[in-house]
């Protein structure tokens, strides 16, 4: 197995990751979209480069940042919620035949359980459940799909819950509000840790053109999570409607625990 690999997206989770990928003593390059997170990268011995998707071409040298890595992490934020019209979709096929043209076998695909629907009864969530049909879901589908087709390709897809860490969890965005709804859906979380730990153990194992749901097993209601979160925080709690009727799912990650002989290490 090589000892280089490429991680297209070097922000919130993508930088720590390659930062973790180098103490495992992996040659890694990094993408960033920021031409001053360059010197960043290289301080942690991460070989930067910026590069921009967008959806007339790539902006950037991708072939460099691609060159003598057999392994690949798609971590691209779809950007589908500050932007409902733009075409994710799109920019990611302007990725693939680069991809496919250089020395990368395996790709790691970061995608979301919100490809999943909420529901009122609250259905347990596998990853051969049911997938929505809003727009943005079907943009991410689209994206796997594309991936998941190639012959030239190794593609393992990991669907990733909500994302949190130490400087940043849903419970500060919602503190103080009122009138928030779906009280008793499940949450349906995941931490940084978690999902670095989880990269890195795909890429040692080998596991390769499949698909993981990954979220922390956890029984906590929103309001119960929530709550306590702000609590601990000692931040205004959210004040959550009762009387609406909640939707939501809760997400199973029972096949990548048993696959990867996986123990998540944060618990909710």
């Amino acid at each position: 197995m090589s000892k280089q690999i490429s991680v297209i997206g070097c922000g919130w989770l993508g930088f720590p990751l390659a930062k973790a990928l180098v103490t495992k003593h992996y040659k890694v390059k990094g993408s960033t979209t920021s031409k001053e997170k360059i010197e960043l990268l290289f301080r942690h011995k991460v070989d930067g480069y910026t590069i921009q998707l967008t959806e007339k071409g790539i902006i950037g040298d991708i072939k460099k940042c691609l060159a003598h890595s057999e392994t690949l992490i798609l971590n691209v934020p779809p950007g589908l919620r500050k932007n409902p019209k733009s075409n994710f979709a799109k920019k990611m096929a302007f990725l693939l035949p680069y991809i496919e043209a250089s020395s990368i076998k395996n790709v790691i695909l970061v995608s979301s359980t919100s490809v999943y629907d909420d529901d009122k009864t609250m259905p347990i969530i596998t990853e051969q459940s049911a997938t929505s049909n809003s727009k943005s879901a079907q943009q991410l589908l689209e994206v796997e799909q594309l991936f998941t087709n190639s012959k030239k390709i190794n593609t393992t897809i990991l669907r990733f819950s909500g994302l949190y860490g130490e400087n940043r969890h849903p419970a500060t965005f919602l503190s103080g509000k009122i009138d928030l709804k779906n009280s008793n859906a499940p949450v349906n979380l995941i931490h940084q840790k978690d999902c670095i730990a989880i990269i890195i153990s795909i890429i040692e194992k080998e596991f390769w053109n499949t698909t993981f749901n990954a979220s922390t097993v956890s029984n906590q209601t929103k309001k119960e999570h929530y709550t306590s979160v702000c609590i601990a925080k000692k931040l205004p709690i959210p004040q959550f409607n009762l009387s609406s009727k909640s939707k939501g799912k809760r997400i199973s990650s029972k096949k990548l625990m048993q696959d990867l002989d996986y123990s998540f290490q944060v618990e909710l």
